[in-house]
């Protein structure tokens, strides 16, 4: 059997990454507004080692997502909520082009998102999303932000919401 997500070295890494890098831009006044509050006591009270770290987010209740700086951006993490939303498994999750999680309709709005989110580090966002069988649903009061390492390097984006419900 294989292990789990959470106990890979990448994943590891990748868990530190999308924990220092929300640590970061949730130092703005942005994440006191109500509702974010929540999100960011959820995703960063976590305690341990980086690997008992990557555990407890990888099975948190919340979202929590990332793709990496390709040209088509590849989902590189989910949480075990995320692949259960999208009907996927870790491998095919993480082999997914990130701009096929959103409608062909919604790209222009799923563009702009990160586009802003790549000027100014981080953004909330409602929008309309759909799985990996066609189910769509509404995200309300997600947050996205860029993913920075140690030395300020942009190595992609992450998304969390728990806010949801299918169409």
């Amino acid at each position: 059997m294989d292990n789990p997500p959470w106990q890979q070295e990448s994943v590891i890494k990748q868990s530190q990454l999308i924990l220092n890098s929300f640590e970061f831009w949730s130092k703005h006044d942005f994440f006191n507004k109500k509702g974010l509050l929540d999100i960011k006591k959820s995703l960063l009270d976590i305690q341990g080692s980086p690997q008992e770290q990557a555990q407890k987010l990888f099975n948190a209740p919340l979202v929590v997502v990332s793709h990496g700086t390709q040209s088509n951006p590849i989902l590189n993490y989910g949480t075990q909520k995320a692949l259960d939303m999208w009907e996927l498994s870790w491998q095919k999750f993480t082999q997914t082009p990130s701009r096929d999680t959103a409608e062909s309709i919604e790209q222009a709005e799923r563009d702009r998102l990160l586009a802003e989110t790549t000027k100014q580090g981080f953004c909330e966002f409602s929008v309309i999303r759909i799985t990996s069988t066609g189910k769509r649903f509404k995200i309300n009061q997600g947050v996205v932000w860029n993913l920075i390492d140690e030395q300020q390097v942009y190595q992609g984006q992450a998304a969390v919401y728990s806010d949801f419900y299918f169409l």
